[in-house]
């Protein structure tokens, strides 16, 4: 089917009502509304859905989910898919525990064992990131495969690479100078919430500010005609999943150190909130569309449906099959924009 002009919308002899509808629809601020249109449907039956305690639980629970979704928008923009950022996690968190950890670990006692740690995770993730960009970009692989094949193979590394620095199924008994990571406030700001929102703001400058931004948008948008345009195609690719690998590594980080401890299963049940959260927030799967704020409306949509859910007492399937249900429309609508209006 021929899609049809942005500007189209406008001529569509459609009512105002419709018109409207279509608009909020297409608007970057509608997951926005959808979060305040949920709080006030559930607010009935979850009244402290409103409390300080539970919005302070929800930003906690956010700022993980949210780096690694942060580059995972990269990586949709440019009309891929990065399914390894769990396999990241997991490894990244075992090989920095193993680092640190006070039951003989590399650095054990040390000064350096934190920053160490943290090198040596950040250096998993950019790694698997590297693998996962050369092998889309050298051997044109879709990265569908590619990451799908790096997921199981480091998911597998990291339960390996337990069993040679532990007796038990993960590494504990980390230094309280890491686990505290999620327990310090600076001014009474967890230090999760400002490490994720520079990290937030420092995307969005390089997506809207920057040339790379430009680049990223036209290889997803249209990639034969970027590279006749002149750009480095498959170095912009290569740049986004080390941007993914590097921000599941930091995500990593966030969640050992609220789980104290390094475990080879750490994330592997996030994947689905990951690109979810990101398709949700209206970044599409098609490419060329997608902004940093929009990833973080459809993170804060996430949280607000698994808290409000657990709340109220809902089974853990009857959780997936809502977040499921949410995530299948959010990507038919996408799919719907994409086939009607192009990529406006």
């Amino acid at each position: 089917m021929t899609a049809v002009p942005p500007a189209d919308i406008n001529q569509r002899p459609s009512g105002a009502g419709s018109l409207g509808l279509l608009r909020l629809v297409l608007s970057e601020y509608f997951v926005l509304v959808l979060c305040v249109v949920y709080l006030a449907a559930i607010y009935p039956f979850v009244p402290e859905m409103l409390s300080l305690e539970v919005a302070s639980n929800i930003l906690g629970d956010m700022m993980p989910l949210l780096v690694v979704a942060i580059g995972q928008t990269f990586v949709l923009i440019i009309a891929g898919i990065d399914l390894s950022v769990t396999a990241i996690i997991s490894f990244a968190a075992v090989v920095g525990a193993s680092v640190m950890t006070g039951s003989g670990g590399y650095l054990e006692g040390s000064n350096l064992a934190v920053p160490g740690a943290v090198l040596a995770m950040l250096a998993a993730g950019l790694f698997i990131g590297l693998v996962n960009g050369l092998s889309v970009t050298r051997l044109n692989m879709p990265s569908f495969i590619v990451t799908l094949a790096t997921r199981m193979f480091f998911a597998g590394a990291a339960i390996w690479y337990v069993t040679f620095h532990s007796p038990s199924s993960s590494i504990a008994n980390l230094p309280t100078g890491f686990t505290d990571f999620s327990t310090t406030s600076m001014g009474g700001i967890p230090l999760t919430v400002i490490v994720a929102t520079a990290i937030g703001l420092a995307a969005h400058f390089l997506l809207s500010r920057t040339e790379f931004g430009r680049w990223i948008y036209a290889v997803g948008a249209n990639p034969q005609a970027a590279r006749i345009s002149g750009i480095p195609v498959s170095r912009t690719i290569l740049m986004a999943f080390l941007i993914s690998g590097g921000c599941a590594a930091i995500g990593s980080m966030m969640y050992v150190a609220r789980m104290q401890t390094g475990s080879p299963i750490l994330g592997e049940n996030i994947l689905l909130d990951v690109i979810g959260a990101v398709v949700i927030g209206g970044t599409s799967l098609f490419g060329g569309k997608g902004k940093i704020v929009w990833t973080v409306f459809g993170v804060l949509f996430l949280m607000l449906i698994d808290t409000s859910m657990k709340m109220l007492g809902s089974s853990l399937f009857t959780i997936f099959i809502i977040k499921g249900s949410v995530i299948l429309l959010a990507a038919t609508v996408d799919t719907l924009r994409h086939r009607y209006f192009g990529r406006g």
